[in-house]
């Protein structure tokens, strides 16, 4: 290679950065401004995912191959109704919750307010804090939320939908795969990984979750926090978001806590929720996902920061099976970028 076709490759590489970085920011803001299309269509293509062996189960019974795809429709119908309508009875019920603690609250933020000033603090920013610290604003936000999050039933129709198609294509699609010319093998080979490694996680994420619920349900039952069952059904949902999951699964039981029994059943709750839930969902479960899904403990937390601004709560729940998706067509579907495999990988790879 000449001189000058060295310098010219050299001054094109900070160009192709450049251009590679524009892009990249391009996708990334397409993806926010679409998030409410973009998400309930990922949501649709995982849950297809997680019932897509059904087909293979009723091929291998030899039934017909509706019977896959209906089962497959009506586990996912029930499986979303069931979450959206339990996710919205649970923040309905604690912003009704709320308004009937007025007295507590009144008492527990002029206990506060007594231990601020003998801090020092003036009379002026406690009159202003007292202010802020309002219980009706507290129902009024938990009410917000619900409302917000059973107005992802104005979704599910789409989903629903969408869900009707993608569960019937499945049903061939196998047979379209395998007529994929053999250079884009490698394609195939990276989203067949995809779909498995996202199915695997669904499933210990599930189990896991239940076991947390459980859990949580007998703990609050013990300590007497109102709407236990409840509460064990947020702490299932919010399994799905790693890492932090645990914490939004946390804050209604022990706030009620706190209202019902003062400080100490506060404590109560917290210490329960820390005992069983860190050592499930910090020491037990980030080890079998990581070993499920190959993917690192740092990666799985960069991807749910960004999946989260990115897409909002769908990001959140579908962090890990997106990071999955990106990783399969940038990296796995590329064997030019096989050597990001070890950077990725949670687990560690002896040098050859």
């Amino acid at each position: 290679m000449s001189d000058k076709a060295v310098t010219r490759s050299a001054m094109s590489r900070p160009i192709t950065l450049l251009v590679g970085l524009a892009a990249t920011f391009l996708v990334i803001s397409g993806l926010r401004d679409t998030a409410n299309l973009v998400g309930p269509t990922f949501l649709a293509l995982v849950l297809t995912i997680a019932v897509h062996p059904l087909h293979s189960w009723a091929k291998r019974h030899r039934l017909p191959g509706w019977v896959g795809t209906v089962g497959g429709l009506i586990a996912i119908y029930l499986f979303l109704l069931t979450l959206t309508v339990s996710f919205g009875i649970a923040m309905a019920r604690f912003a009704m919750l709320l308004p009937t603690y007025q007295v507590q609250m009144s008492r527990l933020l002029d206990r506060a307010l007594a231990w601020l000033s003998d801090l020092g603090v003036t009379q002026r920013q406690l009159e202003k804090m007292a202010g802020t610290l309002d219980i009706n604003k507290l129902a009024t936000v938990a009410e917000s939320v619900a409302g917000g999050l059973l107005g992802v039933l104005t979704s599910l129709g789409f989903i629903a939908a969408l869900l009707l198609f993608m569960v019937s294509d499945a049903a061939g699609l196998a047979h379209k795969l395998s007529a994929v010319p053999a250079e884009r093998r490698p394609l195939v080979r990276a989203l067949s990984t995809f779909a498995s490694g996202t199915r695997r996680y669904l499933l210990v994420s599930t189990v896991f979750g239940l076991a947390v619920g459980v859990v949580d349900v007998l703990a609050l039952l013990v300590i007497g926090v109102p709407a236990a069952v409840l509460w064990g059904l947020l702490s299932f949902i919010t399994n799905y978001i790693p890492n932090v999951g645990f914490v939004l699964g946390l804050i209604p039981p022990a706030v009620l806590g706190l209202l019902q029994g003062g400080p100490k059943m506060m404590i109560a709750v917290i210490v329960a929720y820390s005992a069983a839930n860190v050592l499930i969902q910090s020491v037990i479960q980030p080890k079998v996902v990581g070993n499920v899904i190959d993917m690192s403990a740092t990666l799985t937390m960069l991807s749910l920061v960004f999946w989260a601004a990115t897409l909002g709560a769908i990001g959140a729940l579908m962090a890990v099976p997106l990071s999955l998706l990106v990783k399969a067509l940038l990296v796995d579907a590329d064997p030019g970028s096989a050597w990001l495999q070890p950077l990725l990988s949670a687990q560690k790879r002896s040098a050859r």
